[in-house]
């Protein structure tokens, strides 16, 4: 079993299935914890959902939680530092080529598909600029665990996943002022200090947490992805309530463009692993790393720097982008690479 999974996923680090990262290769543990990554990429988007329809239906419940929203983005964030290892950074080096092709792809696809589908619906300003910082975020939590799933190169997807946001804070703010100040004013410096303090900051204590107390955030580490979903859930549950008037009148055209956004990430993101020849399984990981977005972190920028609405097609994208992609993953599963 070690070695057909050695086959199957080349310089695969050796952590647990937490925060999307795939099991280890032994033969116990190599079904159970499959299907525990089945069954999380399945109820997290029902999760999500849930939440979205307690927004809509109790607004005034919920509305008042903005303040918290990038509180519980730093939770999130702390518990992916948390399950990240040596062996994650070290992939990098072993692979600078195909995690700097996945980095840029990642960094021009979105954030231009962003552009382009809000351009082409002619989306009012602020679910432009939504749209748009939803492009701009760094990669999606549950990419890896899709990747696992697609049999495709869980090493690459989680390289790919943590440059990504480590270097958010420089690449994030910038794109969104190029291709989103034409519809909202865009505060850059205020944006990227948001990103150091909700996204790395939290992500490197969640590193020296596990460098320190790593036997003690084992034994954890299977309650982290859970802890991930509900503290993701409860931010679309405060974002859709903060908009919830807006939603009944904009949800479909905001649906539409989140499903071209996502599905066009996913095509394009898949063409660019074959474009230069990295092969299926990098393909299938690419494809995964490019369409499938940090949309807790866009919904907290938009609801800190726009308005709720803005934050609205962040909060339909973290529920579509992981229907679709587990359905990817199915689909992806069953073909020969």
């Amino acid at each position: 079993m070690r070695e057909q999974r050695a086959q199957q996923y080349p310089e695969e680090p050796s952590d647990t299935a937490a925060q999307g990262k795939p099991p280890p290769g032994s033969s116990e543990d190599g079904g159970s914890q499959d299907r525990s990554a089945r069954r999380a990429v399945t109820v997290f988007p029902v999760l999500v959902l849930v939440a979205g329809a307690l927004g809509l239906v109790m607004p005034g419940t919920f509305a008042g939680g903005g303040d918290a929203v990038p509180y519980l983005l730093g939770v999130v964030m702390f518990c992916m530092g948390v399950t990240m290892t040596v062996d994650d950074f070290k992939g990098v080096a072993k692979r600078p080529w195909a995690v700097a092709l996945g980095l840029v792809a990642h960094y021009v696809i979105m954030p231009g598909l962003g552009w382009v589908v809000a351009h082409a619906l002619d989306l009012p300003p602020q679910l432009a600029a939504g749209v748009i910082l939803v492009g701009c975020a760094p990669s999606g939590t549950a990419s890896n665990v899709v990747t696992y799933l697609a049999r495709g190169d869980v090493a690459l997807s989680v390289s790919v996943a943590t440059v990504s946001t480590v270097v958010a804070p420089l690449v994030t703010p910038p794109l969104t002022l190029l291709l989103a100040g034409s519809y909202l004013p865009v505060d850059a410096g205020s944006m990227v200090a948001d990103i150091l303090k909700t996204v790395l900051l939290p992500v490197l204590a969640g590193l020296v947490v596990r460098l320190l107390a790593g036997r003690y955030v084992t034994k954890a580490l299977p309650a982290l992805p859970w802890l991930s979903a509900l503290t993701i859930a409860a931010i679309v549950t405060v974002v859709v309530a903060g908009s919830a008037d807006a939603i009944k009148s904009a949800a479909a055209l905001v649906m539409l463009a989140v499903f071209l956004h996502n599905g066009l990430g996913l095509g394009l993101g898949y063409a660019a692993g074959r474009l230069f020849r990295l092969g299926e399984p990098s393909s299938r990981a690419l494809s995964f790393e490019i369409g499938m977005q940090n949309s807790g972190l866009a919904a907290s920028l938009a609801s800190a720097h726009f308005s709720p609405l803005a934050a609205l097609p962040a909060a339909i994208f973290s529920v579509w982008h992981n229907v679709s992609g587990a359905l990817a993953a199915a689909w992806f599963s069953r073909r020969r690479r």
